[in-house]
Parts: C-alpha cells; sequence; structure tokens
C-alpha cells in the first residue's frame, strides 16, 4: 500500500501520454482528461484516508535505502494539498469544454493539463531537494505550452517575460541546491534537517536559507519579485488563469513552507523574521495593485499576491496555531481563487471585456451569477463563517500568540482592503446602468456558471464544515513544528 503515495504523481502522467497520440479527437481528449483526474481524485482520497489512520507514508525507489534513493513522503500536509490540485484541475477542465475552444483543445491542451498536475502533485510529495527541482521543471514546461497555447499577440510577449524568469530562477535553483549539497553532502530532506543540526554552520546555512528564499519567492510572487506575474498571468484564456492562479505560486509557497519548517531553523531571528517582512511588503504590494486597476483579472491576480503574503506570515510565527492557519488559508486561497477566476471568466463572456468601467447592471440579466459572486468575494475577503475566516482567525492568532502585534493587525486591515477590491467588481459589473451584454444560449452559459458555482459551494463547505477538519489540519502543523516525525517516517532506524 506504500506504493499508493505515487499514484497522484504516476495516473496524470500515464493518461498525459495516451492523451497525446490523439491529439485531434476532441471527444477522446475530454473523456480521457476525466477518467484521468477522477483516478486521480480517488487515489487522493485514499491515501489521505491511510495518512490519517496510518501515519506519514514513505517510499524509497529502486530500493536503495534512504537517504541513497529518492524518497518520496506524503504527510497530512502534502495530501491535503494533493487533494486540492486535484479538485481544482477537475473543475478548470469542466468549464474548458465550453470556453477554451476546440482550436486549442486539439494542441495537447489536456495532456498540458495532466503533465502540469504530475509536476504539482509531485512536487508536493516527494521527500528529495533535487527532484523537487525536476518537479518544478516538469510543472513549469506544462506551464510553458499552456500560457502560448493559441498564439495571440499578447500571450506571445508575455511568455517571453514568463520563461525567461522561470529559467534564471530555476539555474539559481540548481545552483542553490548543489551549495546545500556541498555542506551537508545529502540531498533527501529529512537527512537534510538531520546533517543540518550535526554540522554546526550557522552562517553558511544561513546564507542557504535566504537563497532559497529568493529560489522559491521568485516561484511564489513574494516581494519584490512578484513583478512578473501579474502580466503574465493575464495574457492566456480564463481556464489557464484559473489553473495558474489556483495552484502555481502555491507550490513556491509550500516549498518556503517545507524547507523553513524542517530543516532551516537554526538561525530563526534571522531568517524567519526576513521571512516575516518580506511577507507584510508582499500584502502591502498586493493590496495597492488590488485597488489601482480597473481590470477584473489584474485585480483578482494581485490577491494572489495578498494571500501569499498572509500565508508565508503565518509560516513565519512558527507556533502551533499559526502554521495550522497557514495551511488551512492555503487550501481555502486554491478553491477560492480557482471559483473567482471561473466566476470572472462567466462575466467576461458575457460583457466581452475585462474593464469594469465597461460593464454595468448584470444582476438583471443573470441575478444568480452575481450573488454566487457575491458570496465567493467574501470568502477570499475572510466574512465568518466562509472559508477565509477560520485561516486568517489562526494566523492571526498565532502572531498574537509570537508577540507580533503590528504585523497581525496588519493581516486584519488587510481583509478590509481585499473585501473593498473584490466588492468593486461587484459594485461596477452587477449594478448601475445595464450595458450592451451577450446574451448567452443556456447550455453555453450552464456550461459556464454550473462548475463556478459547484467551486464556490465547496468553498463555503469547507468554511462551514471548518470544525470537522480541525483534526486533519493538526496532523499538518504537527508535522511542521516536530518535524523529527517526518524524519523518522523517511529514515527509519537508519
Amino acid at each position: 500500500m506504500t506504493n499508493l503515495l505515487l499514484f497522484p504523481i504516476i495516473i496524470p502522467f500515464f493518461f498525459a501520454m495516451i492523451l497525446m497520440l490523439f491529439p485531434k479527437k476532441i471527444y477522446a481528449q475530454r473523456v480521457g482528461a476525466l477518467l484521468a483526474l477522477g483516478s486521480t481524485l480517488i487515489a487522493s482520497v485514499t491515501l489521505l484516508y491511510k495518512v490519517k489512520t496510518d501515519g506519514i507514508q514513505a517510499i524509497t525507489l529502486g530500493s536503495w535505502p534512504a537517504p541513497f534513493g529518492i524518497s518520496m513522503v506524503s504527510d497530512m500536509l502534502s495530501i491535503l494539498l494533493v487533494l486540492s490540485s486535484t479538485v481544482i484541475a477537475i473543475f478548470v477542465v469542466w468549464y474548458s469544454f465550453s470556453s477554451i475552444g476546440k482550436a486549442r483543445e486539439s494542441f495537447f491542451y489536456y495532456p498540458g493539463i495532466l503533465f502540469m498536475l504530475t509536476g504539482v502533485n509531485g512536487a508536493f510529495t516527494t521527500g528529495d531537494i533535487f527532484n523537487m527541482f525536476v518537479f518544478f521543471e516538469v510543472l513549469l514546461m506544462s506551464s510553458y505550452l499552456l500560457i502560448v497555447l493559441g498564439g495571440e499577440k499578447v500571450q506571445l510577449r508575455e511568455s517571453i517575460k514568463y520563461i525567461l524568469v522561470n529559467v534564471i530562477s530555476s539555474a539559481l535553483f540548481v545552483i542553490t541546491v548543489a551549495y546545500l549539497y556541498s555542506v551537508v553532502g545529502t540531498l533527501n530532506m529529512a537527512d537534510i534537517s538531520v546533517k543540518i543540526a550535526q554540522i554546526n554552520q550557522p552562517g553558511i546555512i544561513t546564507v542557504i536559507a535566504v537563497l532559497f528564499l529568493l529560489v522559491f519567492g521568485l516561484k511564489g510572487a513574494i516581494f519584490p519579485l512578484f513583478f512578473w506575474l501579474p502580466s503574465s498571468y493575464a495574457a492566456p484564456p480564463i481556464p489557464v488563469l484559473a489553473l495558474f492562479g489556483a495552484l502555481l505560486t502555491k507550490v513556491g509557497v509550500y516549498a518556503i513552507m517545507r524547507t523553513y519548517t524542517l530543516f532551516f531553523t537554526l538561525d530563526q531571528s534571522f531568517t524567519h523574521e526576513l521571512l516575516m517582512i518580506l511577507s507584510i511588503l508582499t500584502i502591502v504590494a498586493g493590496c495597492i495593485g488590488a485597488l489601482a486597476y480597473f481590470d477584473v483579472k489584474k485585480i483578482i491576480i494581485y490577491n494572489i499576491i495578498i494571500a501569499v503574503g498572509v500565508i508565508l506570515f503565518g509560516a513565519s510565527q512558527m507556533n502551533e496555531a499559526s502554521l495550522m492557519g497557514s495551511v488551512f488559508y492555503l487550501i481555502h486561497d486554491i478553491l477560492i481563487k480557482g471559483a473567482l477566476f471561473l466566476l470572472i471568466g462567466v462575466i467576461i463572456a458575457i460583457t466581452g471585456t475585462s474593464d469594469l468601467r465597461k460593464m454595468g447592471g448584470l444582476i438583471r440579466s443573470y441575478p444568480m451569477l452575481g450573488w454566487t459572486y457575491l458570496i465567493a468575494a467574501f470568502g477570499l475577503a475572510g466574512i465568518p463563517p466562509l472559508s477565509g475566516f477560520v485561516g486568517k482567525l489562526l494566523i492571526v492568532q498565532g502572531g498574537f500568540e509570537a508577540e507580533n502585534l503590528w504585523g497581525s493587525i496588519f493581516i486584519l486591515a488587510s481583509s478590509l482592503v481585499v473585501l473593498l477590491s473584490v466588492m468593486r467588481i461587484f459594485i461596477y459589473a452587477f449594478w448601475g446602468e445595464p450595458v450592451e451584454i451577450t446574451l448567452l444560449t443556456k447550455k453555453h452559459y450552464r456550461g459556464l456558471f454550473t462548475p463556478a458555482l459547484v467551486l464556490v459551494g465547496i468553498s463555503v463547505l469547507y468554511g462551514v464544515g471548518s470544525e470537522w477538519l480541525v483534526p486533519y489540519m493538526n496532523d499538518a502543523a504537527n508535522v511542521m513544528i516536530n518535524p523529527s516525525q517526518y524524519i523518522q517516517a523517511v529514515l527509519g532506524g537508519s
């Protein structure tokens, strides 16, 4: 049963390979993609149950003992993120049937999504720092395909910046891993944690920790490394934007959380203080951007940057409440960002524009869309009892426990900016004088709106049912607070 933790990586990879054989058969592509994602979801739920009942699952490939072979590890943090990523991919594929267009569908669109999910799930599951780089590259290569698919001028222009930034980031990643290996002599993350404590070179380890923060911060879009994200994410079609916005930055955030709780813990007064300062600056930058634009895509994209700051602020506090809040908020943000991007996709399809100043009066023709968007907006801002509230409350509690009073107040204040930014979309698009709109056919509208509605419903259940989810979040936080259980699961008695 330990092989089960490989299934969420192998299944989408296997189906992607098969789907590449007949790209022009669109119906078969759609069925194959749904079959792949359905199987991955079943495997992820089964693995979640096994991790909950039997503890951390670990396997070292090729019959090599750890730390010599490549270890794959599934603890509660990684399996919750794998499950969330799979759920988002299902809704993006469902939404794509009515929105992406047959021209893109016949050019490896669904294999691209499945390869990307392979990379995302692999990055969440790997227990080897170099293998994390490999999975980063898998998801990035898939994202290069998805960002240019369709060949529109804006896509090609922004993809150059996106690819250039990620190539530089990947080169820096390899250099940093080599630097770490030269100091500790291992790539297994559990073994790195053990060796770092033994070598007694805190100065060099702190430099490596800052380099890793630079690498993962570029991928996760923290301040001041977020410059590439807003225009790059706004270029591709809505389903691709939803997939990028919900998942890609979260892999960078996860990598920071994992490394900064598992092995970069010797000089917390510097490394975690730096992380906290950068997270607050990230929130400020995101807030300014979210209020500055009248483009619905850009407003929600800048809210991604705010969320990255909030999650990393929680991770920097290094206590149970804040880490539990970070996990809660990380999964909340995956769900709610996916839902919001799909909803604004419906709005753009109806109005034919992403400019708020050219919208108005949609509530008369599409009342259900308006109220669904309002619930999602409240969820993003953290209005109780919706999903953003619990995570943010725990992060703030953790900040108070760590005596970071002003940082916690800042997190609370950012909620008001988030609420203001998303309410602007609601006021401009749904109220005021009606503008000329494209009345979608019932079939087309249902195809766009239904996946967004169901995803908003899941995010509401995630908030309302948070009491039942506490044991899972608690397990995820415990692994970060007490890395010894992770180390024991991987290395055992070796």
